[in-house]
């Protein structure tokens, strides 16, 4: 059991943050699914303190309040914090802890602030931010402590091995952030250098577990409850959090915890499978209109059919779909009851 703030997470199973992924939609139905906790998508801490000196009301801000977005019925879940300023960390996190921003559509703070230092996008390091903190352990110590300082809600830190295999640094980079203040530890074992490609170093996270006294998380290419518990096993980490392995499976944190409590798991078929991806659909739209909400949801629509038969020709009619109507006929053809 993982207890982070006053929340209770009976297997420490988490739902990776992942960009123009993870939205409010996904997470509420990984959650029905099992997950105990999520994650929100990155929100850039400096782009929310600038748009506080917009000249604009705040129903008209840019788009980063909208991503740290956090209602009750989505707790536990934590808001994700980019930059590689401690300054403007410290005010973001402030600024969310107390619902004090402009756009903020939240009704309840996060149950914890997560401070990426994990990212491997080109975009994100070549500022010095995501996964080039590891490069810098100071300065990422000074950042969770100034975190710390700025909120009474658990901080968190996602990282990576290291930066590449000659400086796999995680044990000892952990152990600092420790000493910040940090709560928890979230190691996803492959190098920034690594990016996604397959293959993880699983020992990495054994030797941050044994590193650190407070509950590290294991992550990295966690597909199935054979995988979870092969590193659940073999690491001693005190949870698992599923990034990919969830994508068009919002069931894999069913099956996992099936698995840990002994319990027998029985896979949706694939008309269930379908049903739920068509509500995600229709909640997307809902949520983001049809034309965002549309695009959005394509590549989710397409993960779902994964395994089906005629599923490439599927997914390549699910892209090219100019309505919600065509992914529906599509989904009908491929049941067969068009």
């Amino acid at each position: 059991m993982i207890k982070i703030g006053k929340y209770e997470l009976k297997n420490g199973l988490m739902l990776a943050p992942m960009a123009g992924v993870t939205d409010n939609t996904f997470r509420r139905l990984c959650m029905r699914y099992g997950a105990e906790y999520t994650v929100s998508e990155m929100v850039c801490a400096k782009a929310l303190c600038y748009e506080q000196k917009a000249k604009k009301k705040s129903a008209d801000v840019g788009a980063t309040a909208s991503l740290a977005e956090v209602t009750v019925k989505d707790m536990p879940m934590a808001i994700q914090l980019f930059g590689s300023e401690p300054e403007f960390m410290a005010e973001a996190a402030m600024m969310i802890e107390q619902l004090s921003y402009k756009g903020c559509r939240s009704d309840t703070p996060p149950a914890a602030i997560d401070i990426n230092m994990g990212c491997p996008v080109r975009k994100i390091t070549s500022n010095g931010e995501g996964s080039a903190l590891m490069k810098t352990p100071e300065l990422s110590a000074k950042i969770v402590r100034a975190v710390c300082d700025a909120v009474s809600i658990p901080v968190t830190v996602k990282i990576r091995a290291g930066w590449d295999s000659s400086s796999i640094n995680a044990p000892e980079f952990a152990k600092a952030l420790e000493e910040a203040g940090a709560s928890l530890i979230c190691v996803h074992a492959r190098t920034k250098e690594q990016l996604y490609l397959p293959g993880i170093d699983i020992s990495v996270i054994e030797t941050t577990k044994k590193a650190v006294s407070i509950p590290v998380i294991g992550n990295g290419d966690i597909y199935s409850a054979d995988d979870a518990v092969k590193m659940i096993e073999q690491t001693g980490c005190d949870g698992v959090m599923i990034g990919r392995g969830a994508e068009g499976n919002p069931w894999i944190f069913s099956e996992i915890a099936a698995r840990l409590n002994g319990d027998i798991y029985e896979e949706p078929s694939i008309e269930q499978k379908l049903s739920v991806a068509l509500e995600q659909l229709d909640a997307m739209i809902l949520a983001k209109g049809e034309r965002v909400g549309l695009a959005e949801a394509k590549k989710h629509m397409a993960w779902y059919v994964s395994g089906i038969k005629d599923a490439a020709r599927a997914r390549s009619s699910i892209m090219t779909s100019t309505t919600a109507l065509d992914i529906k006929n599509i989904f009908k053809e491929l049941l067969g009851t068009k």
